[in-house]
């Protein structure tokens, strides 16, 4: 794994139009960032990061196997009891999910680690599926990169193939909250990816879905919603009022309801405790666990919200001493601690590895660069390449 310095296509500008992305004068796109790109060989990508979250998934399933029949893991991690036996139908039912990302600090040597799972509103998809592709042909034409490199990416024609097969009816309604740019951007170029596999879709706002007097979600047209691809986390969705009427709502949701447990950070405990010593695992336990005490007393960890995003309230503590510690919405929630594995450093960036799951298959790979061991808001996509 290197990151290796190269120049900018010539006409970032007109890229950045074509794809709807925002271009700022002498700094570029924002959150994007070609003035490098981060090279691996065909075994680090297939056997390091490829192999390592298919196995991680095969896990994850075991683990909603055992949450879903044991109150005290729901208890757990969080979820209201009226979610419970809703959850476990939809686990029973085996309810299809589309897609995830799994965030591991990798530095090219030894096992990647598992850092989290955002399995239920990840982002940056269509920079992994379209932007970094675009940019990798355009770069070997440019002579930029070397003809014989390739990329971990086939994230898009996973997606496209996958929608047909998620078992939704005849109109597929997509919802996010439209204030939150990301969550919008992503969702609809699922939409787009629904439009490619030959599906009629609907975009709208979650906070305009509405309820009729048999307890069937509606649109602004008042059709009836049988499927719901959504990008709003389903723990927002449990803690609101319509949230009560969800379970009868007969709506099929993608991501389904079980998959509220792989996006619960609780997911990592869980795993160190059914597999523990598991290479691609650090070692994590509830901050109310005995064990969790023991284990911060090694004087190296990271406390993390059970429920959080793009790094909010996350303290990283080496050596007894804090070494980072961010702000954010989350503080007053639940916690874990986890192992730390500090990020790998290349020349004062430090990259997150990010394993795109489609249909619970490792299909491609984002890099997210920060300044800091913690990959926040100010992170910025980075491309790659597989040569050997």
């Amino acid at each position: 794994m290197q990151r290796i310095p190269v120049s900018e296509r010539p006409d970032l500008e007109r890229a950045a139009t074509e794809h709807g992305l925002e271009y700022i004068a002498d700094q570029g796109i924002t959150g994007w960032d070609e003035s490098a790109y981060y090279q691996f060989t065909s075994r680090q990508i297939e056997q390091d990061i490829e192999a390592a979250a298919e196995e991680i998934e095969g896990l994850c399933f075991q683990i909603v196997d055992r949450a879903v029949g044991n109150e005290d893991v729901m208890r757990r991690l969080g979820i209201a009891e009226p979610f419970w036996d809703y959850m476990a139908e939809s686990w029973r039912n085996n309810e299809k999910n589309l897609c995830g990302r799994m965030d591991f600090s990798y530095d090219g040597n030894g096992p990647a680690k598992l850092l989290e799972y955002n399995a239920d509103t990840p982002t940056a998809l269509y920079e992994t599926a379209v932007f970094q592709w675009e940019w990798l042909e355009q770069a070997i034409a440019a002579g930029l990169v070397p003809k014989a490199c390739d990329q971990f990416n086939d994230v898009h024609e996973c997606i496209v193939q996958a929608m047909p097969n998620l078992g939704a009816g005849a109109l597929s309604h997509f919802a996010c909250n439209p204030d939150i740019e990301d969550d919008t951007g992503t969702l609809e170029y699922l939409e787009e990816c629904a439009h490619e596999a030959g599906l009629e879709t609907c975009f709208m706002a979650m906070g305009d879905i509405g309820i009729d007097d048999q307890g069937r979600f509606t649109d602004l047209d008042h059709r009836v919603i049988t499927t719901l691809i959504k990008l709003y986390p389903w723990e927002w969705i449990m803690d609101e009022a319509f949230g009560r009427h969800v379970p009868g709502s007969g709506v099929q949701f993608i991501e389904p309801p079980w998959k509220a447990i792989w996006s619960n950070k609780g997911l990592l405990p869980l795993l160190w405790g059914m597999f523990e010593g598991h290479p691609n695992l650090l070692p994590a336990f509830f901050e109310d666990d005995p064990a969790a005490a023991a284990f911060a007393d090694t004087g190296n960890y990271v406390r993390k919200p059970m429920l959080s995003r793009q790094g909010a309230n996350i303290e990283i503590v080496c050596d007894g001493k804090t070494l980072q510690h961010t702000d954010g919405p989350y503080g007053d929630g639940a916690h874990i601690v986890q192992g730390f594995q500090p990020l790998p450093e290349f020349d004062g960036n430090y990259p997150l590895v990010g394993c795109w799951m489609v249909a619970s298959k490792a299909v491609g790979l984002c890099i997210r660069e920060d300044k800091t061991l913690v990959t926040g808001t100010d992170a910025r996509f980075i491309p790659h390449v597989i040569q050997d």
